[in-house]
Order: structure tokens, then sequence, then C-alpha cells
């Protein structure tokens, strides 16, 4: 698995600009505030006259203002003439506003600019008369200087061998955060060496937005035109996924979550497991008649968008051997839009590429909003919502455990295994899976030299899986003890016993 953020699940700085920022948006909506109310939002979350967070409270107040723009769908300013906060809102102020590209967005003059990648020497050296380092590199980069050890940036072509072999670990290697988070090296620099996103490699997984210790990297929000639905008085139904629990604190439990969604002004709703409940059975059988048969070479998922795309892009010869059935969100939507014709469907979320998953053609006419847990936590703020309040009839039993195992790692390929097992019991079924792009792509290179065929192959581009989404708040491990709990506790353990077949 690849190197999980060591940020995430610490509140910090960055977590409470985020959280800010979600919840003003969404008072502004509620509260039904003149759209130029924006010019007063960084004031709001920047107060008083002293340094803040950056150099000076005057980029502080910048920097929260792009944020707060792209919260409202909005594209970032340049800067090259005096452009008021508010410009262009009267156009996104709407419900039926979906992102103008790009989705995640570099602010220039929040990023540090720090190095894409360097090895250096820390205080830990000791002068030792050893001295390994000198040794083993194999450039003559490192020397002694002034009884310490010198790496000439200039030859150092960052092996890593002088830091294997330091007794006292004072030679460290770093890796831009935003970059070292990215499975696809999107990330280069620009000319002044900022952070730049190459957006003909990006597939918007998010975790570079997740990683950046500066906040210098964030995503378009839907939020108000959500809020604006419900005040408005549009029939707006939300679906959640199966990582939800535990996300918003010990008191919300997964029942008290449905009850506190209906007070902010939802008609009802609905588990997207199950739509993965669904999903698991109808892949189950294309593995047992494509696969097994040899017709096929594999069966990749394809709930995790960012996979998907990066495995049909990287891989264009194998983009068959993807599987075609509907994602978790958009089979739920269906059921709802079924059931509710006149409704607008909101996918409440882990990740920020289900986003650009509603854009496509084919989907969005089912799903009408996309917002993260953590754009959640601000209308759950906006609205005061106490989860004490809320007094709850018995357990959720809307989807079955299988389903709501695809939060995690392993948990596609788990559910589609067993269903496989359950509908075709003499079949053999061969799996392996991968957390983290670059580890997914690691994956679809044995598959194209042929080392995976008769496989079901699982891939989640956020190592963990689901729960470690670029829009979720828990720290990772604490999140995947929740699910399972959810999923070991859950009613109906067999994606057969859904009561959504007939769908």
């Amino acid at each position: 698995m690849e190197n999980v953020n060591p940020m995430r699940g610490i509140e910090t700085p960055v977590t409470r600009i985020r959280r800010e920022i979600f919840t003003e948006i969404a008072k502004m909506a509620y509260e039904n505030k003149p759209l130029d109310y924006i010019e007063k939002l960084p004031y709001k979350i920047v107060p008083g006259s002293s340094r803040s967070h950056y150099k000076d409270i005057f980029r502080d107040r910048a920097i929260v203002g792009e944020r707060l723009r792209l919260a409202m769908s909005l594209d970032l300013r340049t800067m090259e003439e005096h452009q008021l906060l508010s410009k262009g809102i009267e156009d996104c102020a709407h419900g039926e506003k979906y992102y103008n590209p790009p989705l995640i967005n570099v602010i220039p003059f929040a990023c540090d600019g720090c190095p894409e990648s360097a090895v250096t020497v820390t205080d830990n050296c000791r002068g030792c008369l050893a001295h390994p380092c000198v040794s083993v590199c194999p450039v003559k980069a490192v020397s002694i200087k002034d009884g310490k050890s010198f790496i000439d940036k200039e030859k150092c072509i960052k092996c890593g061998k002088c830091i294997e072999v330091c007794p006292y670990n004072a030679i460290v290697k770093y890796v831009r955060p935003c970059a070292n988070a990215c499975g696809v090296d999107a990330i280069g620099s620009d000319e002044m060496g900022k952070a730049k996103i190459d957006y003909d490699k990006c597939v918007s997984c998010g975790q570079c937005l997740a990683s950046c210790p500066f906040a210098a990297i964030a995503d378009k929000s839907q939020i108000y035109q959500l809020v604006k639905a419900i005040v408005e008085g549009e029939e707006v139904i939300a679906e959640i996924a199966p990582a939800f629990v535990g996300q918003f604190g010990p008191k919300a439990t997964p029942e008290k979550v449905f009850l506190a969604l209906q007070a902010l002004g939802f008609k009802d709703v609905y588990e997207v497991a199950i739509g993965a409940d669904l999903g698991a059975i109808d892949e189950a059988h294309h593995f047992a008649k494509k696969v097994a048969t040899g017709e096929e070479q594999f069966m990749a998922t394809s709930c995790c968008p960012s996979w998907s795309v990066m495995a049909k892009t990287l891989f264009p010869e194998f983009a068959h051997c993807v599987s075609m059935s509907l994602t978790p969100m958009v089979a739920t939507a269906r059921i709802i839009k079924k059931e509710h014709p006149n409704s607008k469907v909101v996918f409440i979320g882990p990740c920020a590429s289900k986003k650009l998953e509603a854009q496509r053609r084919t989907i969005k006419s089912d799903v009408d909003f996309v917002v993260t847990f953590e754009e959640l936590m601000g209308l759950f703020l906006a609205k005061e919502i106490d989860f004490d309040n809320f007094q709850i009839q018995g357990p959720l039993s809307q989807a079955t455990a299988l389903g709501r195992g695809y939060a995690c790692s392993g948990g596609v390929a788990s559910a589609i295994t067993q269903s496989i097992h359950e509908l075709y019991p003499d079949l053999e079924v061969k799996v392996d899976h991968a957390e983290g792009l670059k580890e997914c792509k690691k994956m679809m290179t044995l598959a194209k030299a042929g080392k995976r065929n008769g496989y079901l192959l699982e891939g989640m581009a956020c190592p963990g899986g689901c729960i470690a989404g670029a829009g979720t708040i828990l720290p990772i491990k604490k999140a995947q003890a929740i699910v399972n709990n959810f999923v070991k506790t859950s009613e109906k353990k067999s994606a057969l016993e859904s009561d959504y077949l007939q769908d």
C-alpha cells in the first residue's frame, strides 16, 4: 500500500479553515443572504488585525476568499487585475449549476513552493569517523565539510543509498506532499516553483488537496446550490455512501445521521450500499459468464471513478475488462428517481472524483448534487445540529453487510467473491486488489503481461479505500474499525437478501 497521509484525521488549522468556509457558505444559503454577502466572509473567518496563519492577515483573507469562491463552484480569479470576490456569482447560484473544469485547483499564492524532492543532511549528523554516506555514494555527491556530511545537490541523483547507511538517521529524503500523494504523477511546478496540476493526467482523486499542509489546493463544491434547492422547496433526497459511519463524531450513530439529514431538509435518505449490493450480484454474474469462460481476460471493478479512469486511460486495450455495471452511486440514484420521479438526488460521500462522475452525460439526470462528508459537516454546523436531540426507532436495514463493506479496501472484491460463491458454488475466484493509484498501476501492468488472467481485480484510488477519500474526516484506522463493526452487526449478511433485487 502507498504511504498514508500522516495528517489524516488530525484537526489542524487547515481542516478548521475548510470547515469554517463550508459552514459559512451553507449559512449564507440557508439564511438567504444576498450574494454579495460573500465579500464579508473573509473578514468573518479571519477576524481582527493581526497575523493569523500565513505571513500576514491580508494573505490569509485572500486565500480564504479564493477558497470561498471554489466552495461556491466559482473559478479562481486571475491576479492581473482587480476583481470582486463575488464576480460571476450570479451564474452559479442555482441548483442546475455543475462544476466548470478544473474541479481541483491550486491557489498559487497559498502554495509554499517547496522543492519537488530533495535529499538533505539534518542536524542529527554527528560527523562520525566511519561516514559511510561518503563511501556508498555512487556519484561522489557526499563529502565532509566542517566536520559534517554535505550533499552536492548538483551531483545528487537521489538514490537514497546514503539514507540507508547513516547510523543516526541524519539524512532524509522528502518529496513535495501533494506530489507524493499523487498516484499518476500529475503535479509538477510552474515557472515560479509553485505546484501545478497536469489535467491531462489528473483523475481527480483529491489526495493532493488532503495532503497539502498550506491549504493551497481545493476542489469546487455544490453546497450552496444544494441548500438553495432545499430552501426553495425542491424534493431533495440524499443517498449516503457506506463510509459515513463514525465520520460525524461518536454521538452520530448511523440512525441519528439519517435523522439529522432529514432535519437539514432532505425529504428522505437512502444507503448507497443498496446499489453496492446490486452491483456485487451483477458483477458476480458478469465474472461467471465472461471471465470464467475465458471470453474476457479479467474483470476490474468500476465503483472508484479515479481508478477506472486511470485504468482505461493508461491501459486502453483493456478498457473492456473494466466492469460496466452501474456504480453504487448511480444504481441507488436510479432507484430513488424511480420511486420519486420529481426528486433531486444528492450523493454524500468521501471523495472528490464522484463530483466528476456525476457530470458524465449519461449520469447527469440521475445525480443532481455531490457533496463530501467534510462539506456535509459544514451543513450540520450551519444548522447547529445536535445529535443528542434525536431518538432512534431501530437499526438501519436498507442494505446488507456486503454492500456496506464497500467502504474499505478489499470490501468490493469480498462482496463480489461471496456473491459468486453463492450463485456459482463450483466456481474458483482468484482475486488481486490494490489501493493507491501507483499500486493500481502496478496491478494493471501485471494484468497486461498476462499474469492476472482469470482474476477479479479491485482498484481503489485512495490508500485504505473510500474511508480515506479526500472528503473524509476520521483517521483511517479508526474509520476502518467503525465500518467493520457496522458490517458485522448488519442484520442482512448476503447481497442476495437485498430488498431491492427487483430493481
